[in-house]
């Protein structure tokens, strides 16, 4: 569901179709978040080519971190609980990601996960209150200003997306009602998760 009217699934042609498609062969359902885009596919389009920009040069632990941290911070059920599922799947069991994502500032992190997930945060809340001490912060932890730059790329690029989804309606897919209880209860932190059963392509 969202609050505009989008290209039904079920009726999906040319471009809108390929996007349906390409989002089903990886998830094995058409998410709710690409329903919003399907009213102008080049934007999708523009934000996967950013994204992968952004992600093809970070680790993908970090960049995991570093976005849950920003969707939390700005809110979003869907972002927060989409990157909350691929760490759960690839780096953390439940319990130690629910631990993390409840407070990553005690959570047993190292000083650099703790940092870099702090300054997502800022960036998601408040850019403008970014010092140039707190980047020195994060340099003095070892990260180069490159990687200091994929950091804020990471959290801003969030910023847009997650924005976009609430701004939309877009509900969290029901399979994320598939998370443990604990995790799925933390990591929903705005929209609840839709009850609606996920659509497929014919």
């Amino acid at each position: 569901m969202s609050f505009i009217g989008t290209v039904p699934v079920q009726s999906a042609e040319g471009e809108v179709r390929k996007l349906y498609g390409r989002q089903q062969a990886t998830l094995g359902y058409v998410p709710n978040y690409v329903k919003v885009f399907s009213l102008r596919p080049e934007v999708y389009a523009a934000w996967a080519g950013l994204l992968d920009g952004v992600r093809g040069n970070m680790d993908a632990r970090r960049y995991e971190l570093v976005t849950l941290a920003a969707a939390r911070a700005l809110g979003s059920s869907y972002c927060s609980l989409a990157h909350g599922k691929v760490l759960r799947d690839r780096f953390y069991a439940p319990e130690a990601l629910a631990r993390i994502a409840g407070d990553f500032r005690t959570a047993s992190l190292d000083p650099l996960d703790r940092a870099v997930m702090a300054f997502a945060e800022q960036v998601a809340r408040d850019a403008a209150s970014v010092t140039a001490q707190d980047v020195a912060g994060l340099r003095d932890l070892g990260l180069t200003d490159t990687e200091i730059f994929d950091v804020a790329a990471a959290a801003s690029a969030r910023c847009f997306f997650s924005k976009m989804l609430d701004a939309l309606g877009a509900e969290p897919d029901a399979a994320y009602a598939e998370l443990e209880g604990e995790l799925q209860e933390t990591l929903t932190v705005g929209r609840a998760i839709t009850t609606r059963a996920p659509e497929r392509l014919p």
